[in-house]
């Protein structure tokens, strides 16, 4: 019962820190709330018995990912974002879509409940099982979304720069 009720604070938390991400409108208050739901996803990993993805969440997501997005906000200079009214597209097709994904995904949950319970822990999560999926079976798109990164960081070093 103690499991399920951390569960549940641990995904309410990632979801007001996911609005609040959206909502903010200076770039660094975003990132800190990215920082919050990356932490509660690391807590609900940690819950669910996979301990290693809840460190991995941690150290990869939660500290590398976000020091690499905080000193491009910083290198960009980016100030408060402009308020505008928004897209009448968006919201004319954003909302109602939002809340049929919404109705399509609680309908699959549970008509897809059997009543089977899996014990917490029993499946994937042992660092040998993630290494050898990681570096043999998905060895390809590892490499390709290092090279990503690596396009990412060097087109930020270049937006950043200043003519002189």
């Amino acid at each position: 019962m103690l499991h399920l009720a951390l569960f549940l604070i641990f995904g309410v938390i990632a979801v007001v820190g996911a609005i609040n991400l959206i909502a903010q409108t200076h770039p660094i208050n975003s990132a800190l709330s990215l920082v919050v739901v990356m932490g509660s996803l690391a807590a609900e990993y940690l819950l669910l018995g996979a301990e290693f993805l809840g460190a991995i969440q941690v150290i990869v997501y939660a500290g590398a990912i976000m020091v690499l997005f905080v000193f491009t906000i910083m290198l960009l200079n980016a100030g408060a974002e402009e308020q505008t009214r928004g897209s009448k597209v968006a919201i004319i097709i954003g909302i109602p879509g939002m809340v049929i994904g919404s109705v399509a995904v609680a309908w699959a949950l549970i008509r897809a409940h059997t009543g089977a319970e899996v014990p917490v822990g029993s499946l994937y999560g042992s660092a040998q099982g993630i290494g050898h999926l990681l570096f043999r079976d998905f060895l390809l798109p590892f490499e390709i979304t290092s090279v990503l990164i690596l396009i990412a960081i060097m087109g930020a070093v270049v937006l950043a720069r200043r003519e002189s």
